[in-house]
């Protein structure tokens, strides 16, 4: 089967020019963290393993996350994929919904270049994401099938 056709992703400097700052990557990752925590599909999985009192703590670290994924502040110095891998429940339907989400957010609160550069960011961890959750899996090496998009309500 071949890979879903998805827009090219605009380079960081035609982001750059439309505004994206350190401020617009906060708005994105607070207002799509409120969303996510309430979202019947991944707000169980996000209240299961971000307890209440680190819920401020884990915001702040995935804003530095996507500061230094696309402004390059060296702000995060984590390992996301580590965090990830022992999840149980973290399947397709999540990472549909997370995306479906994401591009809400980024394409209500930032214009359209940036929306574009954040979406396809987020597509690609989720799809390496994904790929090395299945890579560590009890069932042993497989290769998912890319994720189809789920539309926003």
């Amino acid at each position: 089967m071949s890979r879903p056709a998805r827009p090219p992703v605009p380079p960081v400097a035609e982001a750059l020019a439309e505004g994206l700052d350190e401020a617009m990557i906060g708005r994105v990752v607070a207002r799509f963290y409120d969303l996510a925590r309430a979202d019947p599909v991944i707000g169980p999985l996000f209240r299961a393993h971000v307890p209440d009192a680190k819920w401020a703590t884990h915001v702040a670290r995935v804003e530095d996350f996507w500061c230094s994924a696309l402004l390059g502040t060296r702000a995060y110095d984590g390992r996301p994929m580590q965090r990830h891998l022992g999840i149980a429940g973290l399947e397709d339907a999540q990472f549909r919904r997370w995306l479906a989400l994401f591009r809400h957010t980024a394409t209500t609160l930032c214009p359209p270049k940036t929306a574009e550069l954040l979406i396809g960011r987020s597509e690609r961890i989720a799809e390496a994401f994904r790929v090395n959750i299945a890579m560590h899996s009890r069932d042993g090496i497989t290769f998912p099938r890319p994720l189809t998009r789920e539309p926003w309500p």
